[in-house]
C-alpha cells in the first residue's frame, strides 16, 4: 500500500444498498453494521459463494441442524440470525456461558408453543463447547424428532467438545478469519453517514493488524477512533490519533482452547523440522497472544527429549537451564533466554531414536506379560536368598576387562533380546552407534563363563545390593 492519504477507491469494493447506516443508534458500530441481508455478509466466500453449501441451503429453503466453528468475530451469529429471518423462523438465542438446562426446557416449551402456530424454530447456542454432556444431551430428543432445528456457534474444535451424538446430527461449517479486503470493507461501510471521510493507508493497515481477522475488534477500535476524529475535526483519521486511542494490540490466542495446540504444534514441528526462523515466529505468536512462558518452557524440554534426545545430550540441559533462567528473572528478561533454546533446539542435529526404544520397549513390556527375574541378576542380602541360588554366577562388571562382561544376557531366560535403540548417524548419537557396534561385536566374540573359583569369588567383589 501506499502512504497516501485517500480511501476505497477500488471499484470491488462497493456498500449493499441495504445496508443500514449508523444514526441514532446506542448499539456498538458492529452491532449497527450487523447485516440484515445474505448479500451484505462479509468474508466466508467457501461457504456463500454461489453453488457453496450455505448459500445453496438459504436459496434451496433446506434447513438443518448445523454447528458453525471458528474464531470469533466472523459471523456466526449473525449467519445464524439470517437463517431465521430467511426461513421465516423463530429465533431462539441462548449462551451456553450464562444459560442451563432450565433455560433448554424453556426453548422447548416455546418451540412447541410455535409448532402449535404452524411456525418452526430456530435454537441457536453460541459457545456450545461451554455446555457440559447432560446440557448438550438435552438437545438430542428435539433436533431427532425435528421440534426446532439446532444451530451451535464454538470457537473449539467440536471434534473434541461437543457431543458425538449431536455431532452426528449437525453439518459442521468451517468459518475463516476475514482477510484484508473484507476488512477494508468494513471500514468502508463504517465511514458511510460519519463526518469522517477517509482513512489514512498506514491507518488502515494498522487496523488490519489489530483486527486479526475479527470483524467486532476491527469496527470496535474503529468506533473509538471515529469519535476521537470527530472531537479532533479530522476529515481524514490519521495513524498517529488510531495509534493514541487503539491500545496494545494482542494477536488472537485462546489459552487452553483450540487455537493454543495449533500454534505449539507449528513450534514444535519449525523446531524438529530445523526452521530456525519459523520457529522464533511461532515462539514469538504464542508470548505476544499472551502465551504463560513457563508453558513455552515446558514444551521446549519435551521437544529436547523427544526430537533431540541423544543426538545432542546438551539440548536437554540448555532447555531446563532456561526454564530455570525464566524463573529467576521473570518477563521480559527470562524470555530471552527461553528463545535461546529455541534456536538452539532448532539448529542442533535431531533424532527420535531414544523415544521410539521408550515406545517399544513397553509395547514389548505389556506384550511378553511379568516374566521373571533371572535368578543371576537377583540381589541376594539373606542367607536363605543365596541358598535358593539368588545371585549366583553373577558377574560383576567392574571385574571384567574394560568393564564389559562379553556375552552375558540381561534379559528374562529364554527371551531372544530385542534391539529397541537404533542410533542415528547424527551428532552424538554417531559415536554412540560406533560404540553398541563395538559391544556387539564382543559380545559375539564372547560367551558366558562361571568367573573362576567359588561362588563367593564373584560375591566378594559385587555390591551388597541393587
Amino acid at each position: 500500500m501506499s502512504d497516501s492519504p485517500g480511501l476505497f477507491d477500488d471499484a470491488d469494493l462497493p456498500a449493499p444498498d441495504r445496508l443500514p447506516k449508523l444514526q441514532g443508534a446506542h448499539a456498538p458500530l458492529a452491532e449497527r453494521l450487523r447485516p440484515h441481508h445474505l448479500d451484505e455478509v462479509v468474508g466466508q466466500r467457501h461457504l456463500l459463494g454461489p453453488g457453496k453449501p450455505l448459500r445453496v441451503a438459504f436459496e434451496t429453503g433446506r434447513l438443518h441442524s448445523m454447528l458453525f466453528w471458528g474464531p470469533p468475530g466472523v459471523g456466526k451469529t449473525t449467519l445464524a440470525r439470517l437463517m431465521a429471518d430467511a426461513f421465516d423462523a423463530d429465533f431462539l438465542p441462548l449462551s451456553a456461558v450464562l444459560a442451563g438446562v432450565k433455560d433448554i426446557r424453556d426453548a422447548v416449551a416455546q418451540a412447541q408453543a410455535a409448532l402449535q402456530r404452524g411456525r418452526s424454530t430456530i435454537v441457536f447456542v453460541d459457545e456450545v463447547h461451554r455446555f457440559n454432556k447432560s446440557q448438550q444431551d438435552a438437545f438430542l430428543p428435539h433436533v431427532e424428532s425435528g421440534l426446532f432445528t439446532f444451530i451451535g456457534a464454538t470457537t473449539e474444535n467440536p471434534s473434541f467438545e461437543v457431543n458425538s451424538a449431536l455431532l452426528s446430527r449437525a453439518v459442521v461449517y468451517v468459518l475463516e478469519p476475514l482477510d484484508a479486503g473484507d476488512l477494508q470493507l468494513l471500514m468502508q461501510r463504517a465511514l458511510e453517514g460519519t463526518e469522517v471521510g477517509a482513512i489514512e493507508v498506514a491507518a488502515q493497515e494498522r487496523l488490519i493488524r489489530h483486527a486479526d481477522g475479527d470483524a467486532r475488534r476491527l469496527l470496535g477500535a474503529l468506533e473509538l477512533a471515529l469519535q476521537a476524529a470527530v472531537r479532533a475535526t479530522q476529515e481524514v483519521l490519521s495513524a498517529e490519533l488510531l495509534e493514541q486511542t487503539l491500545g496494545a494490540t494482542l494477536l488472537r490466542f485462546d489459552k487452553g482452547g483450540e487455537q493454543t495446540y495449533d500454534l505449539i504444534s507449528a513450534l514444535h514441528k519449525s523446531v524438529r523440522g530445523s526452521d530456525v526462523d519459523a520457529s522464533l515466529y511461532w515462539f514469538a505468536r504464542m508470548l505476544e497472544g499472551g502465551a504463560d512462558p513457563r508453558y513455552l518452557a515446558r514444551r521446549l524440554i519435551r521437544m529436547a527429549v523427544e526430537d533431540i534426545g541423544l543426538a545432542d545430550p546438551k539440548a536437554l540441559t540448555l532447555a531446563l537451564e532456561a526454564a530455570q533462567t525464566y524463573e529467576r528473572l521473570g518477563s521480559p528478561e527470562g524470555e530471552l533466554a527461553l528463545a535461546e533454546a529455541v534456536v538452539y533446539l532448532a539448529v542442533t542435529p535431531k533424532s527420535n531414536a531414544v523415544y521410539k526404544a521408550y515406545n517399544a520397549a513397553r509395547a514389548f513390556a505389556r506384550d511378553q506379560g511379568t516374566q521373571p527375574v533371572p535368578l543371576h541378576l537377583r540381589n541376594a542380602p539373606t542367607k536363605l536368598m543365596k541358598n535358593l541360588g539368588y545371585g549366583r554366577d553373577y558377574r560383576y562388571a567392574h571385574d571384567e576387562p574394560d568393564a564389559f562382561v562379553a556375552g552375558e544376557t540381561y534379559f528374562p531366560d529364554g527371551m531372544t533380546p530385542p534391539h529397541f535403540y537404533q542410533p542415528t548417524t547424527r551428532g552424538v548419537e554417531e559415536r554412540i552407534a560406533r560404540r553398541l557396534q563395538e559391544l556387539a561385536e564382543r559380545n559375539t566374540r564372547g560367551s558366558v563363563v562361571s568367573p573362576s573359583g567359588t561362588e563367593s569369588d564373584s560375591a566378594a567383589t559385587a555390591p551388597p545390593s541393587d
